[in-house]
């Protein structure tokens, strides 16, 4: 039978060797993914066992399927070839060893013969094959096309780490087909046809004679044998300890919205100071990031010239959890509050990640910390201190907020006073901004004509707080949506509206549930009227635009086409941005980067994207849909020079016009 030829020339002493190797490195194995474990263990309590049926299928389309992997072509079919081809030799082994030690042992009875035995044969040769191909696009990147995101690791023992999985797994790979190739050279199977590798070896090895091929083999099969044995016992030691860390991320990720952000925890009320007051599952996070560094590559801080980068943030975390009594300081000695303080939290970092890793939760507790500690910037304290006195960042009266009504006829309806279906939510910059006066009117002109009833809070809004959360100010927070909340109660309305998508985002995910009342971006009620024919348009404006998709109103609440809609609809030629949709570049305003010191930078993000902008063919037009993009593409424009090549307009500028 052919499983007997799998051992041909393996005296008893060996096998018996093979076996003690296999337990002993079980218990090596073992113990690696004990401690690992128990290392998660040590954080913070977190429930992430809800939804059960959805978690398996993110594991099965993400960790074994590799969708998100897959998307960046290279380096994705280079995993894929690598992680099929592991699958592969490791399923191909515990195959045989079944037939042969278990089933025929104890049974009499074996299943790989035949043409079950031809198609196994196949398959191994061909995803082995696969492996070393997978190999070899590996080395050839790491060693000689050295892409920038795999370079500058802010621990030089992870280089070596990735030469040993690569060197290892070419010996796993390599002296295997020597083994096969000398085997099929003697025993001449008639299935050789069908290990096309293997059977090209042997036409090499033929030559030497039997006797030699003898000692030649035993030799290569315990060279073999140790080699795959050190290599399984190493890998929970190794950056291949992603091979389950990854798998178990992805399981345990957050299933609520992406513009949820999580509260302070009861251990870190005060934010994260030290590695005990990380959550399990950020710990998890830690260990999972697998250093590809796709998102540093589109980190906004990163390209800009800042200190942050995301891949290093999480290399230096997951290091300092392992080597915490080595005396370090997690803020200061580990990680800067420069490099916290540089995240825009557009959450571009996310949304590629292979791993499923969510930065910005840890990112964030830390920054509470910073907060607490007075570890912030003058003019963030400053914005700061406003929004706590006056409930707007611009430190201006709330019975300014509603001054840009003043020449609107008929006044805007007083939603505090009287029902009305709609609730604007206006927002701080869209209220006090004296370039955005215009916009605001407009916006209130168009609901006006097209018969909306809508009305305002006047001077009783508040900043809705989304800001204040991600720069780390929980207490400021909830005094925000208290009042909000207290006022939103008092008020008779169907649907929230607003122009802010950062407004937008925490209205919409991260308010009570007992006001969960329907939040819509203005591009959704516009695409709404439209479709409905509450909205028509007198006139096509014809012009060639492009436009910006807001992180928090894209990647955060996936609303892509409904702005799109809205700028066909006015008669504009819509072109798309390079880097569009849920892979769109971040102004650099969010996070309450907007009232931060800007540092010393290369390139603005919003200057990088205007770039882009201007490289499109006959495009006059950059379309926004945010009062903070307007405020950071006017100057940006004016910064690249670009200011006579492109005009940046709001939305619902285009809607106005074309009314």
């Amino acid at each position: 039978m052919p499983i007997r030829e799998t051992f041909w020339n393996i005296p008893h002493w060996a096998e018996i060797g093979q076996y003690i190797l296999a337990v002993l490195t079980m218990v090596i194995f073992g113990y690696g993914v004990f401690r690992r474990i128990r290392r998660w263990r040590q954080g913070q309590p977190e429930r992430r066992t809800d939804q059960i049926g959805k978690r398996l299928m993110a594991v099965l389309t993400q960790a074994i399927g590799q969708f998100r992997t897959a998307q960046d072509i290279y380096p994705g079919i280079m995993h894929l070839t690598i992680f099929w081809g592991m699958v592969a030799l490791f399923l191909g082994t515990a195959i045989t060893t079944i037939d042969w030690d278990m089933t025929h042992l104890i049974f009499d009875f074996q299943f790989l013969k035949g043409g079950i035995y031809v198609v196994y044969e196949l398959l191994l040769d061909v995803l082995g094959l696969l492996l070393i191909v997978g190999l070899g696009m590996a080395t050839y990147r790491r060693y000689v096309t050295r892409p920038a995101r795999l370079q500058n690791m802010p621990v030089k023992r992870l280089g070596r780490d990735d030469a040993y999985v690569i060197i290892s797994l070419f010996l796993v790979a390599i002296t295997g087909y020597l083994v096969e190739g000398l085997r099929i050279a003697v025993v001449k199977p008639d299935w050789a046809p069908w290990s096309p590798v293997g059977n090209a070896v042997a036409a090499v090895f033929t030559a030497l004679g039997d006797p030699t091929n003898r000692v030649l083999h035993l030799s290569l099969w315990i060279t073999h044998g140790l080699v795959a044995f050190t290599f399984i016992a190493s890998i929970p030691f190794s950056k291949l300890a992603h091979i389950f860390s990854v798998p178990t991320n992805i399981f345990f990720q957050s299933l609520q919205p992406a513009g949820a952000l999580a509260p302070a925890g009861e251990n870190s009320e005060t934010g994260v100071k030290e590695w005990r007051q990380f959550t399990w599952k950020q710990v998890l996070d830690f260990e999972a990031c697998i250093r590809c560094g796709r998102c540093q590559d589109v980190c906004p801080a990163y390209a800009s010239g800042l200190s942050l980068s995301p891949r290093n943030m999480m290399i230096k975390l997951d290091t300092h959890l392992w080597e915490r009594n080595g005396g370090s300081s997690l803020h200061g000695d580990v990680i800067s509050s420069e490099e916290l303080w540089a995240c825009t939290t557009c959450r571009a970092c996310s949304e590629v990640c292979p791993a499923f890793i969510d930065h910005l939760t840890s990112f964030v507790d830390m920054r509470r910390h910073l907060v607490i500690e007075g570890q912030v910037d003058a003019q963030l304290q400053d914005a700061l201190a406003n929004l706590g006195r006056y409930g707007n960042s611009f430190g201006q009266s709330e019975r300014m907020r509603a001054k840009w009504t003043q020449p609107i006829q008929p006044k805007v309806k007083d939603a505090r006073k009287e029902p009305v279906e709609y609730l604007w939510f206006v927002g701080d910059y869209a209220s006090y901004s004296p370039s955005l006066t215009d916009i605001t009117q407009k916006t209130a002109e168009v609901f006006q004509k097209t018969g909306l009833d809508f009305g305002i809070l006047y001077e009783a809004e508040r900043n809705a707080g989304n800001d204040v959360r991600r720069i780390g100010e929980e207490g400021l927070f909830e005094m925000l949506v208290e009042k909000n909340v207290a006022v939103l109660d008092k008020c008779a309305f169907k649907t929230i509206v607003t122009t802010d998508p950062h407004t937008y985002n925490t209205l919409k995910n991260e308010y009570p549930a007992e006001n969960d009342h329907t939040v819509l971006h203005y591009s959704e009620l516009l695409d709404q009227m439209i479709a409905s024919g509450q909205l028509k348009f007198t006139k096509k404006l014809g012009y060639k635009v492009t436009f910006h998709d807001p992180c928090y109103l894209g990647r955060y609440n996936g609303v892509y086409d409904a702005p799109r809609r809205v700028i066909e609809a006015t008669g504009c030629e819509l072109v798309e941005m390079p880097r569009n949709r849920d892979k769109a570049f971040c102004c650099g305003a969010g996070g309450g980067r907007i009232w931060m010191e800007e540092g010393e930078v290369k390139e603005r993000p919003s200057e990088a994207r205007i770039h882009e902008a201007a490289n499109l063919d006959e495009v006059k037009v950059f379309v926004v849909a945010c009062p903070k993009d307007v405020t950071m593409y006017q100057d940006a424009v004016k910064t690249t020079g670009q200011e006579t090549r492109i005009a940046v307009k709001d939305l619902i500028e285009l809607v106005h016009e074309a009314l």
